[in-house]
């Protein structure tokens, strides 16, 4: 693994820091950097298994709910734009952002207030990326 990555010095010394934790400090060390950085360590897995959690059918109250789920329906001509957008708003890698935007159509957020899930819809727009609500 160690010639696939290259670490910086100080990136180094939190990584041997790192491999001395017990297992409790290390969960407890992720579940702190979750809620610090607002990122979950389970997003990808999440995302991948909302469409299956999603299942029934649409209420057709789309205008009367006040939260709503983002979905991205097409990346668009400017892939690599929604890609970043996408690494921007939800706080996962490149590598992640690129399987969902790879994977349209594909639910971005789940039960986000109406105000948030027009500000996402917006930049993801502006990147290139085709996006509805349900």
């Amino acid at each position: 693994m160690s010639e696939e990555v290259k670490l910086s010095a100080d990136a180094e010394k939190i990584l041997e820091s790192v491999e001395k934790l017990s297992v409790l400090d290390l969960a407890n060390l992720v579940k702190a950097m979750e809620e610090k950085f607002g990122v979950s360590a389970a997003a990808p897995v999440a995302v991948a298994a909302a469409p299956a959690a999603g299942g029934g059918e649409a209420d057709g109250g789309e205008e009367e709910s006040s939260t709503v789920t983002v979905v991205l329906k097409d990346g668009g001509a400017q892939k690599i734009a929604v890609i970043k957008a996408v690494n921007d708003l939800l706080g996962v890698g490149l590598k992640d952002a690129k399987a969902i935007v790879d994977g349209a159509p594909k639910e971005v957020k789940e039960n986000v207030p109406r105000e948030e899930g027009e500000e996402i819809k917006k930049k993801l727009e502006e990147a290139g990326a085709t996006v509805e609500f349900k």
